[in-house]
């Protein structure tokens, strides 16, 4: 009888190690390191953090904070396996050998993102030899500003570029440096707050070209397509959850970027997230053709130097169905 309940005991002990093992396995399987920024565009990631809703579809998300200039590092390296960030950049990626594959899309900008610019400054063309702040190459207000000076017939030679990245552009502008400042929300509140500082010359919604999606390596999407998907389905929920309680999810999203919900809520007054329905409709009709038309900006301004090979292969729609 000794005997019996000394096997009996092991085999539950030696049950409980598997288990444990298989819990660990199933907990690393869904971890997700996920690079993003400040972007107001990108606070449902955040709301989907602090409300509980990654942990209750399963996920272990951290959301790492990694300028947009050194996310493809970060993916190339291994040390996120997601990243939020502009179609274009997912465009440049690909083509500078840094595969991504866009599974949802967040948000299209309608006025977030602008140039700002001195009182005197009244057109594109009072720019040309201007002094702008504006962050690297291959980022989204870099690309911002080369797609506005293209349709006004100029390009990134026609002014002089000071490497400021978007929060600092906009504060060394209110300060009273630079000609002007390509930046977005949070931070072109600030330009918006200091009228005698200057004006915004242009929004995204005068050049509509600012959206962005979340997409993920596809090595790492091919064996964690459940992982994706509940992280698509997040990030849904959390869309649900600004409109069944505003208030609430304004102040978690403000809070993370030193806003009150309040102030929050006016920046994101200048954005529209994707639903469901918007990510099925932007991924049927409008990806391919706005990634053709940027890549004659990012091949202009230097970005990339070709073309990727196969556009409908930098996009997976199976998350968003």
């Amino acid at each position: 009888m000794v005997k019996t309940v000394g096997k009996i005991a092991s085999l539950v002990a030696a049950g409980a190690c598997i288990a444990g093992m298989a819990a660990s396995a199933h907990a690393e399987d869904t971890k997700i390191t996920l690079g993003m920024s400040g972007w107001t565009g990108f606070a449902p990631l955040t709301l989907a953090d602090k409300a509980g809703i990654f942990k209750k579809n399963g996920l272990e998300v951290d959301l790492r904070m990694i300028p947009q200039k050194d996310r493809h590092l970060a993916l190339a390296s291994g040390a996120i396996q997601c990243a939020a960030t502009t179609v274009e950049t997912h465009v440049a990626w690909n083509a500078n050998g840094v595969p991504i594959v866009q599974i949802f899309q967040m948000d299209k900008s309608y006025g977030a993102d602008g140039l700002a610019v001195r009182n005197d400054v009244k057109s594109f063309a009072d720019l040309k030899g201007k002094a702008i702040g504006v962050s690297a190459p291959g980022t989204a207000p870099y690309f911002g500003l080369a797609w506005m000076l293209n349709k006004n017939g100029m390009s990134m030679k026609d002014v002089k570029l000071v490497s400021l990245e978007p929060q600092p552009a906009a504060q060394a502008f209110v300060a009273g440096q630079n000609d002007g400042a390509m930046t977005y929300e949070p931070y072109l509140s600030t330009v918006r707050a200091n009228p005698a500082a200057g004006k915004i010359l242009a929004t995204t919604l005068d050049y509509p070209m600012v959206m962005d999606t979340v997409g993920c390596a596809p090595t790492w999407l091919k064996s964690n397509a459940k992982a994706a998907q509940a992280l698509a389905n997040s990030y849904f929920e959390a869309l649900d959850m600004i409109k069944t309680d505003p208030a609430k999810a304004n102040e978690i999203m403000g809070a993370a970027v030193k806003q009150s919900g309040e102030q929050f809520a006016k920046s994101s007054a200048n954005l529209r997230w994707s639903d469901k329905a918007a990510n099925q409709k932007f991924f049927a009709n409008d990806i391919v053709p706005f990634m053709k038309d940027a890549q004659v900006i990012l091949l202009e301004s230097g970005v990339i130097r070709k073309a990727p090979d196969d556009l409908n292969a930098t996009f997976d729609t199976s998350f968003i169905k």
